[in-house]
């Protein structure tokens, strides 16, 4: 089982020591993630318990709690982006939006640091039978989903580059252009995949471009 850095901080702090070494105590701080905003402990749940069900760690009472809390959120959500209203109908309610003549819903109106569930509910009374518990969750996705909704391209890409393996046969001393220190890093660490070799201290672009084209040409063995 392989948990990506864009999966957990376990993952984080695994691909640190393995493509950058230690030379003093690490310390895992919430600034080494690059996706941190993704890495939240009210989520954890929702990252990483289908990982363990795939891989059996997860046992059946959990199994079913998870599946009854992840339909309610997926319930919750779509009634939430579903339910909408005017700038006028919003004031009307007590809500301060621009008067743009846009409509929002009940999602992005949740993502205003001012607007709490009582004044959405004022809106749309059937919010109100969404449990507590739900709505807290859904809340705290709806401010951080603007946020999320831009690094979503980047996390994607990373996943991508996750898995482009690096043959294992790879002769690093035959590459054109790479540095005699990222050779020697690249040899130390032998890095699986290209994100890894992207982690690496010292890797530039560059060096990156020039993996992908010899993996794309197939001319990464060794001269027998």
């Amino acid at each position: 089982m392989i948990l990506s850095r864009t999966e957990s901080y376990l993952g984080v702090m695994v691909d640190d020591l393995v493509t950058r070494g230690v030379s003093e105590p690490y310390r895992m701080f919430t600034s080494r993630a690059e996706f941190r905003l993704h890495l939240r402990a009210d989520n954890a749940d929702q990252r990483l318990t289908p990982l363990g069900m795939a891989v059996g760690l997860v046992q059946d009472e959990r199994t079913e709690l998870y599946g009854r809390r992840a339909t309610a959120l997926a319930q919750g959500r779509f009634l939430l982006n579903t339910l909408t209203a005017s700038p006028n109908a919003a004031r009307k309610a007590g809500i301060a939006v621009n008067e743009d003549g846009k409509s929002r819903s009940a999602f992005d109106l949740l993502s205003y640091p001012d607007v709490t569930p009582a004044d959405a509910i004022r809106l749309w009374p059937e919010i109100a039978d969404i449990p507590d518990a739900i709505v807290e969750q859904l809340v705290v996705d709806a401010q951080y989903a603007v946020y999320l909704n831009r690094q979503r391209s980047d996390i994607e890409a990373v996943r991508r580059d996750e898995q482009k393996p690096i043959p294992d046969s790879m002769d690093y001393a035959v590459i054109p252009g790479l540095s005699m220190e990222l050779r020697q890093k690249l040899q130390q660490f032998k890095p699986q995949t290209i994100a890894q070799a992207q982690a690496m201290d010292g890797m530039t672009p560059a060096a990156i471009t020039l993996l992908l084209a010899v993996i794309r040409r197939g001319e990464f063995r060794k001269a027998s």
